[in-house]
């Protein structure tokens, strides 16, 4: 049995009375003293150089006091994915260009007494433009004779991964598969739409509110645009109303800091619905070649993959998440000859950039459903073939002979077959009407941190109040799921307090000590570790404390906010003892700072499982039942567990089957609302069963490991296999979309 009393218990996120009741502050809800509102001007055209600018009606509506264009404002070129200092990334973004490159560029910016007089001005800008050629596909994006959308052609990067001898193992091949499987770009869909407040004072000192994840590098970026100081920039992340990605990347902000330094008063800039799916982030769209050989059992003895992505009008996150994918291909697994190659696509759309997955459920859906057609065209269950290829605990990453920590995935494959009985159903399958079922499987995996690719490092400050509580000081963004309530309950796990002892301040750039951000699913894995180790230290320093204080030498305990001794219990002193000595004798307070780095790249994995009903006569589909079972080491918080795998089950449903960008010839997007963009509703959703399995991961904190993100990558392929066992047919793309009659 646990020793531990926290670690493994229900907690809900520690801001959920404050969210429930109201009381919680966003920024959309924040107000400043003689406050301005701006509203923006974004680009009608895909492609097109701007000529000219007429502002001089929109200057002579009341209350306007600024307009911000390409011709009054700083041309410097950045990336909105910087992660630190001297991240190398191409940069080729302004934050007005002088050549929009999709509709929904930013053109102009109005800041003005009202929201309402902003938006009246808006309208009266009028914009010349020389229209250029649109290409809105990377496969025509990527031809010789197609016009480059930035200087030196429309291929950011062209990237390989590789293993084995591929080509000599096709030669030994039984069966060789090749498919070509293409996924759209969709919206993240957080509740909260994209907000930002500025103030730049007269002191030329600006701080901002906005609810990223990335606040650290949002205080670069700013500095490098605005050309000033670092010390002379605060970012302040208030409460976040959900981001999967989509706040990761710096949109609005230098818009409302320009206005805001402008006009030396702060500017709130709130984007709506319309215009966050038109002009903010979306996930990677991509075109993926999958080539697989097998022996006739279906063991897997060489893969080639060709993938283009979709990155959109600008680079951004375009060689991280290609980066990412490349490498997650290799952790799932025993292949001995696999080969990679990925390019990054400009095209005339809206920037892709990060999103819950980071690469993993494009190439996921490609490879997990071919390996299901593998399946039916050798007559093999796909849960055998899964088994035969995947990874064993100790297994090791086949590029890189590296070990894989504790994966177990095996573990998962069997759960979940016996959870949703999956060789009852399979020999079961019915039809009845136009109905008809299927069953479906796929596996996924997704990393944990950044280790590998480039610093993963986190810094927190912890100290002990006069009362007996404590203060966590933290450059976490909690985005709605517990981060935040997790690393406080591994600090009451340590020092022997129940986690509402724990008060925390959160990512503030001139409070807080640095962290990474918040993406890559570094919650657990290392920013609990931190927190973890953070208190370790303390506890140090409380008990040698508590023994100067008790005059005693013996092995000393934390239980229940007192110091006690583990041969006499009588002999104890209270934490509030101890702080209050420190603060009248020693003249200091309890405090520690502490950096942790990440020590190792490991894999988190999943195996999900779905039941669909397919009308063959209208093609409409149901998922009806969906078992996830997750390889997480340890459980820290299991009610926020089970509230991160339903909510990627939710997203990743939607992904299969109702979302995605569509364009018009000319690069608009015509589904720009959530009355034409269909996400997956709770009234879609079908009968889900989640399941943990708790295998210690060594170098996890209490031996866990992290889930945000593995929770969505499976869930398509899942579903693409269903469909494709209900109709016997092949599914190559998303949203899977069935022909009337078929």
């Amino acid at each position: 049995m646990s020793k531990e009393k926290i670690i493994g218990n229900s907690y809900p996120v520690k801001d959920a009375n404050l969210k429930v009741t109201g009381q919680l502050k966003y920024v959309g809800d924040m107000k400043l003293p003689n406050m301005l509102y701006a509203k923006m001007l974004f680009s009608s055209v895909a492609h097109a150089n701007i000529k000219n600018i007429d502002i001089s009606e929109a200057l002579k509506v009341p209350g306007v006091r600024a307009i911000a264009t390409c011709f009054n404002t700083p041309q410097t070129k950045y990336n909105s994915a910087l992660r630190f200092f001297e991240h190398d990334i191409p940069k080729t973004e302004a934050v007005f260009p002088r050549t929009v490159r999709y509709v929904g560029d930013r053109v102009a910016a109005v800041a003005a007494e009202t929201e309402k007089a902003a938006k009246e001005a808006i309208k009266l800008i009028k914009v010349e433009y020389e229209e250029l050629p649109v290409i809105l596909d990377v496969e025509e994006a990527i031809k010789e004779e197609a016009i480059h959308i930035h200087p030196g052609g429309n291929k950011v990067i062209e990237m390989t991964a590789n293993a084995g001898d591929v080509d000599k193992a096709f030669e030994e091949c039984y069966r060789i598969f090749e498919d070509k499987y293409e996924v759209p770009p969709i919206h993240h869909g957080a509740i909260e739409t994209h907000v930002a407040i500025a103030q730049y004072d007269y002191t030329d000192k600006l701080t901002l509110w906005t609810p990223t994840q990335n606040t650290f590098a949002f205080r670069i970026l700013l500095s490098q645009i605005m050309d000033m100081p670092l010390h002379k920039i605060r970012v302040i992340r208030p409460t976040i109303g959900g981001a999967f990605g989509g706040k990761l990347e710096m949109t609005i902000e230098p818009v409302a800091a320009i206005l805001s330094r402008m006009t030396k008063r702060p500017v709130k800039l709130v984007l709506d619905r319309t215009e966050t799916i038109l002009t903010t982030r979306v996930r990677h769209g991509a075109v993926v070649y999958m080539k697989t050989g097998v022996k006739d059992d279906g063991t897997i003895l060489a893969q080639d993959i060709k993938m283009y992505t979709n990155t959109g009008a600008y680079a951004s996150s375009a060689l991280n998440v290609m980066g990412a994918l490349s490498h997650k291909i290799y952790k799932v697994y025993k292949i001995p000859n696999m080969r990679f190659s990925g390019i990054p696509v400009y095209t005339n759309t809206i920037t892709a950039g990060a999103m819950r997955g980071y690469g993993s459920p494009q190439v996921f859906m490609a490879q997990q459903t071919q390996l299901g057609k593998i399946a039916r065209e050798l007559n093999l269950d796909l849960i055998e073939i899964q088994k035969k290829n995947s990874v064993e605990p100790n297994g090791v990453d086949q590029r890189f002979n590296s070990p894989l920590g504790n994966p177990r995935l095996l573990d998962c494959i069997e759960k979940g077959r016996e959870l949703f009985k999956w060789d009852e159903k399979k020999n079961s399958k019915t039809e009845e009407g136009s109905w008809v079922k299927g069953i479906g499987m796929a596996i996924g995996a997704h990393g944990n941190g950044v280790f590998g690719a480039h610093r993963d490092v986190i810094t927190l400050i912890l100290k002990l109040n006069e009362d007996g509580t404590l203060t966590l000081i933290t450059g976490t963004h909690d985005m709605g799921n517990g981060t935040v309530t997790m690393q406080t309950q591994m600090i009451a796990e340590v020092l022997g307090v129940t986690p509402d002892k724990v008060e925390t301040f959160e990512t503030d750039t001139d409070a807080c000590a640095w962290n990474l951000g918040d993406y890559a699913s570094r919650g657990v894995f290392v920013e609990g570790a931190a927190a973890k180790k953070t208190a370790e230290k303390l506890k140090e320093l409380i008990i040698s404390d508590a023994k100067e204080l008790l005059e005693v030498e013996d092995e000393l305990e934390l239980v229940e906010g007192f110091v006690v001794s583990k041969s006499n219990s009588e002999k104890r002193v209270s934490l509030s003892d101890i702080a209050v000595n420190s603060q009248k004798v020693k003249n200091r307070e309890l405090t520690v700072i502490e950096d942790y780095a990440s020590p190792a790249g490991l894999t988190s994995y999943g195996a999900h499982f779905a039941e669909v009903l397919v009308n063959k006569e209208t093609g409409e589909i149901k998922v009806i039942d969906f078992v996830a079972v997750h390889d997480v080491g340890r459980m820290i918080n299991p009610i926020s567990l089970e509230g991160q795998l339903e909510g990627g089950i939710q997203m990743g449903l939607g992904y299969a089957l109702s979302e995605g960008y569509v364009f018009d010839e000319k690069g608009k997007p015509i589904n720009n609302s959530f009355t034409t963009y269909k996400m997956f509703r709770t009234v879609d959703m079908p009968k889900i069963t989640t399941f943990f399995i708790e295998e210690l991961e060594e170098k996890g904190p209490y031996g866990a490991k992290s889930i945000g993100e593995c929770a969505v990558v499976p869930v398509a392929p899942a579903v693409c296999n269903a469909v494709a066992d209900a109709l016997n047919i092949d599914v190559n793309e998303l949203p899977i979309k069935i022909k009337r009659g078929v």
